[in-house]
């Protein structure tokens, strides 16, 4: 007499969605690192050995090895700098302008930045890369 059940249950898992699931998530993460930071202008800052961060920054100025001037991503002329910085600064209280410049240019050109800023009695810092970037 065989008392054995014939059908036993057994558990079992569809992965077949999950492959899909991953797919489309691998697909919306490459699509939105590339929307990340698309107003970015390249620079090669200068090195640094110590480095601080600054969390709030309300207003920056950028300076390409083309001597391009930006401020906040929009470029500016060198000669309508000071109006459109004095522009920006306007309703703003302790204004702090975080200056990326590349390594290539000219001190000059950095000096007459912070001139600049010296004349708008404005707080500016130069920013540099991190030691271990």
């Amino acid at each position: 007499m065989n008392l054995r059940n014939k059908n036993k249950f057994r558990a079992e898992i569809s992965t077949s969605s999950l492959s899909d699931i991953m797919f489309f998530l691998m697909l919306f993460f490459l699509i939105t690192s590339t929307l990340i930071s698309p107003g970015v202008i390249k620079l090669t800052l200068p090195n640094s050995k110590y480095h601080q961060t600054v969390r709030k920054t309300e207003i920056s100025i950028s300076i390409t090895k083309e001597l391009k001037y930006y401020i906040n991503n929009q470029e500016v002329a060198f000669s309508n700098l000071e109006n459109e910085l004095s522009k920006q600064i306007k309703n703003l209280d302790n204004v702090t302008v975080v200056i990326r410049c590349d390594s290539k240019i000219p001190v000059q050109e950095l000096v007459n930045v912070l001139q600049i800023g010296n004349k708008l009695k404005i707080k500016m810092i130069l920013a540099t890369k991190a030691p271990n970037a």
